[in-house]
Parts: C-alpha cells; structure tokens; sequence
C-alpha cells in the first residue's frame, strides 16, 4: 500500500503534479463516438457543442480490423476540434489487450495536452489503476504532458464490483467509475441480454388477497445495488459516479427513468450512445433551476460566505454558502452550453 506522504506524489520526474481536487465542470453526459468513421468524425463540432463530454471508443463495437484506424481517427479528430468547453475522454482497449500500449502511448504523444480523461474498462481492482497510474505517469514526462489525465474506471466484472473501495481510492488521478451493465451480467451469469434497464421478469409479487385472483407485480431495478455500492465508494473518495450505457437506443421513456433513477442515487451524468439520448442526460443531469434561483440568493445575501443570514426562515451559513457555491459554479458551466437553461438560471 502506497503510504499518505507518497500519495500526490508524481510517479514519474517530470510528470505534472497530480491533482487535489477534480475541477468543477458539467459531466451530465459522456457521448460515445466510434473514431474510424469518418462521416461522425465530420460531425464532431456540432456534437462537441450539444455535449459536456466525448468519448472516442476504441474498445467494444470497434471491429478487430479497425482498432488502429478508430485509433488515428480519434487523434485526427481530437488535434484539429476546436471546442474548448467540451471534455475530451478516450476509452482504451482492456489492459490485457494487444493494443493497450500504443493506444496510450500514441494518444498522449499525440493529443496528451487535450485529453482530460482515459476509460480503462473491466478494471478488476487497484492493482490495473497502479499499472495505468504508473505508465501514464511516464509518458506524460516524456511527450510534456503539462496537466494530469485523470483515470475513469468500469465496473464490469463481479471482481471489479467486489473491489470497488479498492479501485475508487487507488491514485489521485482517479476521476470517477461507470457501470458497464453488459459486460457485469455476463460476468455475474445474470440471464440477460439487456444492457442497462429492468427485465420484464424480475420485480417483486404482491401478497394473495382473498376473493382476488390477480396479484400485482411490480418490475425492480436490476442496477440498483451495483449503483448504490459505487456511488458510495466514490462519494467516500470525492470522485463521480456514472451510470454507464442504456442500449434500448429507441425506449426513450425507459431510458429516461434509468437515468433519472441514476441521479436521484447521486450520480452526476450517464453515457449517450446516440443523438436522441443527449437531451435526455441533460434534461435529467442539469442543475434544478429552482435549486440555482435559490443558491443565487445565498451567494447575494453572504458575498462573501462569512456571518449568517435567514432566508425565508431558513438559517444559511458558511456551510449552505459552500453548497449554493457548488451549485451554481455548475449552473454558470451548464449555462454556457445551454442558452435556454442559461436563460432559467438568470445567467
């Protein structure tokens, strides 16, 4: 175990400073895109301004054959996209992949000083972080990195779930994790073939009631102790939570719950997959604009966060100024995306 003294410590002479603090921007959705094709490629500055966050896809749904092209794709992309409000994330292919080292090597030598983050999937404990940790560390001193990209884990395996404390608090680079429905259900041997959502046929039966021969049943949430296990063990490490794909692409109303579920467990986005999902991320993810009416009259009344003030008989000190703070810091972000939401937030 690494010891406290060592734990901001840079892994490597020359590596920036790792980081104390995640910075504060909105995450409500991570878009996936696939790098090798090149009409979406065409398409990235209008998506980067419809999105908080992109992330090139190198792993799943890449073809064997065009793992390199989806590579220099997401670099060709990447170098030339003007969009310095959106974040910049790559998922990489699994650390025991043939690809793995040049996908890093080659993206932070070539695009290191853009990236924000790298998706490591099926991470399985804090043992795959201190690999990445380390190497990442290194190429960051040799290409000049002059910031620290962050790591976002996957939980998609039962040991990945069983380890989750483990990896959340593996390296001060750890951004945050995401459920990778699919991939978890395969490795628990869950009888599905849904990724992300409920199952028709799991929920709970109501109790028989005499003289009635219907009993309601009621469909439960496959995800939902995976998504409060995760969410603990990242709000414990001050990193996000994410709740990962949902692949009905057409079920918008499911869709929409899944997330809203997500959120109200105290997730900050989920992932799109496709165009009709952004809006649904940003609808359930953005700031309530009562909530952000409300911080700005804490912030007016305490511009400084000092003393105490009341405010419609509730009692705001420096600890509600710090919350109101949070809340609209995110709004302001949120508001330079979305012109309408800017408008609500009197922003």
């Amino acid at each position: 175990m690494k010891l406290p003294v060592n734990f901001y410590k840079p892994l490597a002479t020359g590596a920036p400073q790792p980081l104390r603090e995640l910075p504060i921007r909105p995450e409500r959705m991570i878009h996936f895109f696939p790098p090798h094709i090149e009409k979406i490629r065409a398409r990235l500055p209008e998506t980067a301004r419809q999105v908080d966050v992109l992330c090139g896809n190198l792993e799943d749904a890449i073809p064997l054959d065009a793992k390199e092209a989806a590579r220099a794709g997401f670099i060709e992309a990447i170098a030339t996209l003007d969009a310095p409000e959106t974040a910049i994330w790559v998922r990489v292919n699994a650390l025991n992949s043939p690809w793995i080292l040049d996908d890093m090597d080659q993206i932070v030598k070539a695009v290191g000083n853009r990236l924000d983050v790298i998706m490591l999937p099926k991470v399985e404990g804090p043992w795959d972080i201190h690999f990445a940790d380390q190497y990442l560390a290194l190429l960051e001193a040799r290409y000049g990195v002059q910031k620290p990209i962050l790591l976002h884990a996957l939980l998609e395996t039962a040991e990945g779930v069983k380890n989750v404390e483990q990896i959340a608090g593996a390296s001060p680079r750890m951004h945050g994790l995401s459920l990778g429905p699919a991939d978890l259900a395969a490795s628990r041997g869950m009888k599905t073939t849904r990724v992300g959502g409920g199952h028709p046929f799991y929920g709970v039966l109501t109790d028989p009631v005499e003289g009635q021969t219907e009993r309601a049943f009621y469909q439960q949430d496959l995800w939902h102790y995976t998504v409060a296990r995760m969410v603990d063990a990242c709000v414990a490490h001050g990193i996000r939570a994410f709740y990962g794909p949902f692949g009905d692409l057409k079920d918008e109303a499911a869709c929409e719950s899944q997330f809203r579920n997500a959120f109200l467990m105290g997730c900050t986005g989920a992932w799109s997959l496709a165009p009709n999902q952004i809006p649904i991320a940003r609808r359930v993810f953005s700031p309530d604009v009562k909530e952000v009416l409300f911080a700005k009259r804490i912030l007016e009344a305490m511009p400084d966060g000092a003393g105490v003030a009341m405010i419609d008989g509730k009692m705001q000190d420096d600890a509600t100024w710090k919350q109101a703070k949070v809340i609209v810091d995110l709004a302001r972000l949120v508001a330079k995306k979305d012109p309408e939401l800017a408008e609500a937030y009197g922003l």
